[in-house]
């Protein structure tokens, strides 16, 4: 297995710079497992696609205004971007920090509202550990002052719409730097839909990390090391997969973050429930204990989403769903359509 088995070419019109004006307009494209022809439906009709029996498991994280824009004492720009809080009562954190020159021990960066950031020392994984100091409510200042930390490869500057788009419409815990992007296509009145039409629905949380934005470097897949990302799966989120097993339903999975989570607690064909981090990677050749359709957004070449993917559906039929996609005119990556892989 090469990288260069994961790549395929897309011309960057597709790619879905702002959001459709309706959640539940995206198009989504049905990609059977066992083979045939690709369908296509709207995500407005997602209570046709479920059966009564089944079990849909959605990720309640809540996206960070996780980028903040300072200046050193020099009057050097610094820009911040929160990575995860590390553990503690302190409002420490792992952090990117990008300016015209590499930050040393002790730097100190002004930030809105006089906040003062200083920089700590060399992070385990990527970036900094950064101190925060000047707010008794650092959370509520952040709402204020941070910016919603768009995908590199929408190459603009949030706009204040950004900050309810770039959300599920069950976002509840906050912690992640990228939204679980599959989740964005539903509307409250579209889960009431698939509530009345007999489909069980329950959440769990997964924090997406600074893994998602970061490309693999190396030629072999298996080389690279996933960054781990904080998980919590409800007691009654566990118990409802049982009862999905029992009555012979299918686990749906939101989105790649939701799969992955189910996967690291794989217990047989449920979950055990619990929290902590996982860094799973999921690549073809991987046996799926827990997920039995995944519901996902289209994803970047040569990435660990479309690995994982590949591992659900096969390699070649998801490229060959990607081929059709892109003759067909799907919006791709985190704004833009779907599939639903059965």
């Amino acid at each position: 297995m090469k990288l260069d088995d994961f790549d395929f070419t897309l011309p960057p019109c597709m790619i879905a710079v702002d959001p459709l004006k309706e959640r539940d307009a995206a198009r989504v494209m049905l990609v059977d497992r066992a083979g045939g022809d690709f369908g296509e439906t709207v995500v407005s009709s997602f209570p046709a696609l479920f059966r009564p029996a089944d079990l849909l498991l959605l990720n309640d994280t809540r996206v960070l205004p996780a980028r903040l824009n300072g200046q050193k004492s020099t009057g050097g720009k610094v820009e911040i971007f929160l990575v995860k809080k590390s553990p503690g009562d302190e409002e420490i954190w792992e952090a990117l920090v990008r300016s015209s020159k590499p930050p040393r021990a002790g730097t100190r960066i002004l930030l809105p509202e006089q906040v003062m950031a200083t920089v700590i020392s060399p992070a385990t994984g990527e970036g900094w550990l950064i101190s925060f100091t000047g707010t008794d409510d650092f959370i509520g200042w952040l709402d204020r002052s941070g910016a919603i930390p768009l995908p590199p490869y929408l190459h603009r500057q949030p706009q204040e719409s950004d900050r309810e788009r770039y959300q599920t419409v069950f976002a509840s815990e906050r912690g992640a730097v990228a939204a679980p992007t599959a989740g964005l296509h539903f509307t409250e009145p579209l889960l009431e839909r698939i509530r009345l039409a007999g489909v069980e629905i329950a959440t769990l949380t997964l924090h997406v990390g600074l893994g998602t934005f970061m490309p693999i470097r190396v030629d072999d897949p298996l080389q690279h090391k996933m960054h781990t990302e904080r998980y919590c799966i409800p007691q009654e989120t566990a118990a409802a997969i049982l009862r999905c097993r029992e009555r012979g339903g299918r686990v749906i999975a939101v989105g790649t973050t939701v799969a992955r989570t189910l996967e690291h607690a794989a217990a047989g064909s449920t979950v055990k429930a619990g929290s902590g981090e996982t860094d799973i990677f999921i690549y073809p050749g991987y046996r799926f204990q827990v997920v039995d359709a995944l519901l996902t957004n289209f994803h970047l070449p040569k990435s660990t989403l479309l690995m994982l993917v590949a591992a659900f559906a096969g390699r070649e039929r998801i490229l060959d769903a990607y081929r059709v996609a892109i003759e067909r005119g799907f919006r791709f990556y985190s704004y833009g359509d779907a599939m639903f892989i059965y």
